[in-house]
């Protein structure tokens, strides 16, 4: 058993302890000498503190030791169902054992921050005394010096282990033992220690940030399902991989150019449709109110920019702004929305800014020049929205939320017959959730109201409707990244109610079928801005990217490649497991192993060196890239708004479907009589893709499967079997914005020209194009909406460059 416990045991927690070990015995001579010795001063006890330190973190590791290992066998036990009551019991044993060695490890790390303080004390002291001319060998000896060399020595012998053992205990973390000894090449056991790992640190950093709530929650909560998501994604630590190894087979799938997508054969987006795009967009982003966006935009100067969009610089305003639900005693999130869309505190009607689980911040613009009520949804912003954005798994949709392309007067009955005949349908459970919400406080009713009961007016329907303020004005409906997924939800279920309704979203996350995604084009339109990653994020989209960056390790032309290639075997057969490898839990406090915990010749055990530097070197590019170019192309106001009063729709035909878009250009009035060029001959124009746009596309799979609703933590998921989860796809009709080069002559193409000749095109795409994750250098910074916005711009700025040059060359043709 002994041999068995020290197998497990970190090389660099064996050293670590070894250097404890010596500072506390030198420490304790040091101490000795010093304090019978006639220095006086404060070495001597600062010394024996020090000594007492080590040991303490010594005497706190053998214990975490202990601790980590009970955590990690009630783990490996409960991820295969140990015999204990219920599953229950098995999570909270867990849960228990993996706390208690977390407050263990704490205990440990509050040692190390003494210990490095006291290190910096005695330095301090050293110093203090060489300064003013003291010897310590006459301090430890007297006058007597033939015997002081020693003493010497073992002072530099203290100082030396005692600064080499903070600094390895700094660097090498706070585990004891190595989980790998336990866990094996078990991935449930591995997804289960992830689940704790997740859970527990998400609790920590919400209970920091004055969320106190979820850190006494033990039942299975939103928290619950985020770490469980999380920790299934974990799972090809498996298979050997290191996380810095798995983020140099991003770096490779960056490289690699195989299989580049070109838009030659997608017709161009609608010149007009692209302007009420540009126009609507400075809503959504208007809608983040808080510091996130200002950070981005100003990096040096946000506090100050921040607090002026609140209207901290201008309190003599309060009076007239609006209130908001869950707004500031200054109203300053009201303030930040008018003063970016330049509106009038009047025009906001309704609004909320702070928001619990499952619930989006929205706001609502009424523009009578417009004869246009706009619904701005906010994207992420705060820790309530990650989690939305979390709750990934598959949440059926019921008849009420498909109301508007079951019910609809405005769509082909074929439209209708293709969702009835294809139910059940599902999409994102935050999501779909955060939908529901929003509806029944727009409309003021109940989630779950019975149909029998009396249904008084909403919100909505006493400003929109029949003889009201706004009868028949039109609704848009937009959002940007998690507010665009939920603007497409709310939009479906109300677009019975108000048929002159269009949705506009801003690199929207997958969120539904593609019954449901292809069904609501007619008036959904999503913008996605070249490679952003929200447009492509979803949990089959993630896994098919971890296979292929373990793959690309393995066909990695290194040294180290073979044995890579060891770890594309582990994650491809995941599935395929020996419960029996697990030994079950004896007692509570035993440590406990796994049978197979010493790998096989053929298998991975340990980390490439040379791609973890390179997984390092990668990420830390990649941060410093996003540093450096987060500012560009930011709008700092969008200006106010004069547009023209009135909108009609009308038809545009794409691969043989009727699709309603807007018709009359609300943006640019004195150019609204240019012929738009959308679809001309159905082919891509003669131009080069920018060098930006390419990217990797991983192979992919739509398998159908059976689906059943299921109630979990009141939400309606999908149960499938496991490992499977259905595809969802973008909402509406897509247009991709994507970067081109102009035609130029070799001898005009300097730096300042290649820059001033790029441009932007948009294109009507297809959904199947967005289900891989495109790993390249501005997947992050592509989704930052100011770029979004001024890459709708440049893509009109290319239309009417575009339509000028036609018409000279007509023209001439013509003379």
């Amino acid at each position: 058993m002994a041999s068995g416990v020290v197998a497990t045991v970190r090389w660099s927690t064996a050293c670590s302890a070894l250097l404890n070990a010596a500072a506390a015995s030198t420490g304790a001579a040091v101490a000795a000498f010093a304090l019978r010795g006639r220095c006086g001063g404060a070495l001597g006890p600062a010394a024996a503190a020090a000594s007492a330190a080590a040991l303490a973190r010594l005497l706190a590791s053998a214990v975490a030791g202990f601790a980590q290992g009970a955590a990690a066998a009630a783990i490996a036990a409960g991820a295969i169902g140990a015999h204990v009551d219920s599953d229950r019991d098995l999570r909270h044993l867990s849960r228990l054992r993996y706390k208690r060695w977390l407050w263990w490890t704490r205990f440990g790390m509050i040692i190390t921050v003494l210990q490095f303080v006291l290190a910096l004390y005695l330095m301090c002291i050293v110093i203090k005394d060489f300064s003013a001319g003291k010897s310590f060998k006459e301090c430890f000896s007297g006058h007597d010096q033939d015997n002081s060399d020693w003493k010497h020595i073992l002072l530099m012998t203290f100082f030396v282990v005692m600064w080499v053992g903070t600094i390895v205990q700094c660097a090498t973390g706070s585990d004891v033992l190595r989980w790998r000894s336990f866990y094996a090449t078990h991935d449930i056991a591995w997804r289960a220690h992830y689940r704790e790992v997740f859970d527990h640190g998400i609790r920590e950093v919400l209970c920091c940030l004055g969320r106190v709530k979820y850190s006494s929650v033990l039942e299975d909560d939103d928290i619950c399902v985020v770490a469980k998501l999380l920790g299934d994604i974990m799972a090809y630590r498996a298979s050997g991989t290191g996380h810095l190894e798995l983020v140099a087979g991003f770096s490779l799938l960056q490289k690699s150019k195989l299989s580049t997508v070109t838009s030659r054969e997608q017709a161009e987006a609608p010149h007009d449709l692209i302007q009420d795009a540009i126009l609507f967009h400075s809503f959504a982003e208007a809608a983040y109110t808080g510091p996130l966006l200002d950070i981005g935009r100003n990096p040096l100067m946000f506090p100050c920019v921040w607090l002026n969009r609140q209207g901290v610089l201008t309190p003599w305003t309060r009076a007239r702004r609006p209130i908001l639900e869950g707004d500031n005693w200054w109203r300053g999130h009201a303030a930040a929305f008018l003063k970016y869309v330049n509106v009038a505190p009047e025009v906001l009607r309704k609004g909320r800014v702070s928001q619990t689980k499952r619930e989006a911040a929205y706001f609502v613009v009424v523009l009578h020049d417009l004869r246009t009520v706009v619904i701005a949804i906010r994207g992420t912003e705060t820790l309530e929205d990650v989690i939305t954005d979390g709750l990934c798994r598959e949440c059926s949709l019921t008849m009420d939320d498909l109301d508007g392309l079951i019910n609809s007067d405005q769509l082909p009955p074929q439209v209708k017959q293709s969702v009835l005949s294809s139910f059940p349908h599902y999409g994102h459970a935050g999501i779909v959730e955060s939908a529901r919400e929003l509806y029944a406080k727009l409309e003021e009713q109940p989630i779950h109201q019975d149909k029998s009961e009396l249904m008084t007016a909403g919100f909505l329907s006493s400003l929109l409707g029949a003889g009201c303020e706004c009868d028949g004005y039109n609704i848009e409906i937009v959002g940007h990244s998690l507010g665009g997924a939920v603007a497409a939800l709310l939009g479906i279920r109300l677009y019975r109610q108000f048929p002159k309704l269009h949705v506009y979203t801003y690199g929207a996350a997958p969120c539904v079928d593609f019954t449901i995604a292809d069904a609501c084009s007619q008036f959904v339109t999503s913008i996605v801005h070249n490679d952003e990653f929200s447009s492509r994020l979803s949990m089959n989209s993630v896994i098919r990217l971890r296979a292929a960056a373990i793959k690309a390790l393995s066909k990695d032309s290194s040294p180290n490649s073979a044995k890579v290639g060891k770890l594309v075997s582990g994650i491809t057969s995941i599935k395929r497991h020996d419960e029996h490898a697990v030994v079950r839990c004896a007692s509570a406090g035993a440590l406990q192993t796994v049978s197979e915990g010493k790998p096989s010749n053929g298998q991975v055990h340990g980390k490439s060196v040379v791609h973890t530097i390179r997984g390092g070197v990668f990420l830390f590019g990649q941060a410093i890239s996003c540093l450096i170019n987060t500012p560009k192309h930011r709008i700092v106001s969008p200006g106010a708004i004069n547009y023209e009063v009135g909108r009609s729709r009308t038809t545009l035909t794409y691969n043989g479907e009727r699709i309603t878009v807007p018709s009359h250009g609300v943006l640019d009035v004195a150019h609204s009589e240019e012929p738009s060029d959308a679809n001309r001959n159905g082919k891509f124009p003669e131009a080069v893709l920018d060098e930006y746009g390419r990217s990797c596309r991983l192979p992919h799979s739509n398998n159908g499967s059976d689906v059943s609703s299921a109630p979990n933590d009141h939400m309606c998921t999908v149960s499938l079997s496991e490992g499977q989860s259905p595809e969802v796809y973008i909402p509406g009709l897509i247009v991709h914005i994507v970067p081109v080069k102009n035609d130029t002559s070799s001898l005009r193409k300097t730096l300042l020209t290649r820059h001033k000749n790029k441009s932007y095109k948009a294109f009507i795409a297809n959904r199947q194009d967005f289900m891989d994750l495109a790993v390249t250098p501005r997947m992050f910074l592509d989704h930052l909406p100011w770029r979004c916005h001024y890459a709708m711009q440049k893509a009109i700025e290319t239309r009417k460059r575009s339509q000028l040059i036609h018409n000279s060359l007509t023209g001439e043709d013509s003379v």
